[in-house]
């Protein structure tokens, strides 16, 4: 496969990623990070570093507006809700395995 060809499959399973996670604003960042390590704040710190590395100005914040679908306080007042005590006793089991993510 050629190396264009295969930025270009992989830009588009991220958006698909990102179009998923904006539908599915019933999933709360923290039930993402226990199951799978990441979640949307890591992608939007994986996409500001990606920016930054290409001498592109991008901050974390516009970074998470991208990921978000909007600003992200707002997203933050609409959709999430409190975490349990179970969601955190989880996220601590769990934190050994989270995304590493580079300058954060």
């Amino acid at each position: 496969m050629e190396k264009q060809t295969r930025i270009e499959l992989e830009a588009a399973a991220f958006r698909g990623l990102i179009a998923h996670l904006k539908k599915r604003t019933d999933v709360q960042n923290i039930d993402v990070m226990n199951l799978a390590g990441f979640c949307r704040n890591c992608l939007s710190k994986w996409y500001a570093a990606a920016a930054e590395e290409r001498g592109i100005e991008l901050g974390y914040d516009q970074a998470r507006e991208i990921v978000y679908g909007m600003p992200y306080q707002e997203w933050k007042e609409k959709y999430q809700s409190p975490s349990t005590e179970l969601q955190r006793s989880a996220y601590e089991d769990t934190k050994p395995l989270h995304a590493k993510i580079s300058g954060h």
